[in-house]
């Protein structure tokens, strides 16, 4: 789906093509690790230690890039809170929300259908 661009920094956004800026920020989404950490941003404001609970096999280098891309795209605020040691919490932004109702629905199906997915089996040897 082709677009006027609202800033007016270019003259139309198309995913599909290859220059279009609307990439990175789809490809940051379609990140299993992004979508994960949004839907767990979903409840309020969490620190680094929660998140990494909650999102189980997440490195703490993976989780820290992935955050880091989210915060720089206005998806999520860090917030640091003076105190020793140093309090920082993770939360979505206005733009966040508005994200998290797309790949909310996207997990919710993921659930409902890993059943009926094709997994080939593995090839022998």
């Amino acid at each position: 789906m082709t677009t006027t661009c609202p800033s007016g920094q270019h003259s139309h956004h198309d995913v599909y093509a290859a220059q279009c800026p609307c990439r990175a920020l789809l490809d940051l989404l379609a990140n299993k690790w992004s979508a994960l950490a949004i839907g767990a941003l979903e409840g309020g404001p969490q620190r680094f230690g929660e998140l990494q609970r909650k999102l189980q096999g997440v490195s703490p280098k993976v989780l820290t890039q992935t955050l880091r891309r989210l915060e720089e795209f206005g998806i999520l605020d860090r917030t640091v809170y003076p105190a020793v040691p140093l309090h920082v919490e993770y939360s979505l932004t206005p733009l966040g929300q508005s994200a998290a109702i797309p790949l909310n629905h996207l997990r919710n199906w993921v659930e409902d259908n890993i059943d009926h997915a094709f997994r080939p089996e593995p090839v022998a040897s």
